[in-house]
């Protein structure tokens, strides 16, 4: 399994951060243009993950989804976030569902229909399948949370926001033991479903 480096962020970044985010929830419209120069380093590596692997004429680059999901964020009523780290999870969740919409809205669905793709290593995936569809991977996903939303939710924070297993565990209020053995159950429940899946036939 490859190792990710945790998000860095020093303790007074991230206070200001949690700051910013608290009057944002609190109606303070201002704080989400003061907010995204702090966020937007780590925003673009969040908006880079989703994009590895893509055509370099892929019409959604990592900017481009950045500045996507800040439209996305300002135009959405007030937000109940609880921390920087909740910030983050849900943002990899918008720029997700961004690129899935893309996706979609161009047919991508079909077999060489050009979508993006993912990859799945790095703790979803044990090196038999390195790239999935993301549409097929959405679809994955959504049945996975039907049946077990604490694992599809793992998956995204761990996966698509880069939270570690520590961060993901804190932001779930469960142990780190819990966040491991889940893990591996999703990722194993994932790479079932993308085999079995038309777009990958």
């Amino acid at each position: 399994m490859i190792r990710r480096a945790p998000i860095e962020i020093s303790p007074p970044a991230a206070d200001d951060v949690t700051r910013l985010l608290r009057a944002w929830r609190d109606g303070d419209r201002g704080a989400l243009d003061r907010l995204m120069p702090r966020v937007y380093g780590e925003l673009r590596r969040v908006a880079g993950r989703f994009l590895r692997g893509e055509r370099p004429d892929h019409t959604l680059q990592p900017t481009a989804l950045v500045h996507e999901a800040y439209l996305r964020f300002a135009g959405a009523e007030r937000p109940r976030w609880r921390d920087r780290m909740h910030f983050y999870a849900v943002a990899a969740q918008v720029m997700r569902r961004i690129l899935v919409d893309h996706a979609r809205a161009h047919g991508a669905g079909k077999r060489g229909g050009g979508a993006p793709r993912v990859p799945l290593d790095e703790g979803i995936d044990a090196g038999v399948e390195r790239a999935a569809d993301l549409v097929a991977l959405d679809d994955a996903l959504e049945a996975l949370a039907a049946m077990d939303a604490r694992k599809a939710r793992i998956v995204q924070l761990h996966h698509f926001a880069g939270l570690t297993v520590a961060e993901t565990a804190e932001v779930l209020g469960l142990s780190v033991s819990t966040i491991v053995l889940e893990a591996r159950l999703a990722r194993a429940w994932l790479v079932a479903a993308l085999r079995r899946s038309p777009a990958r036939s």
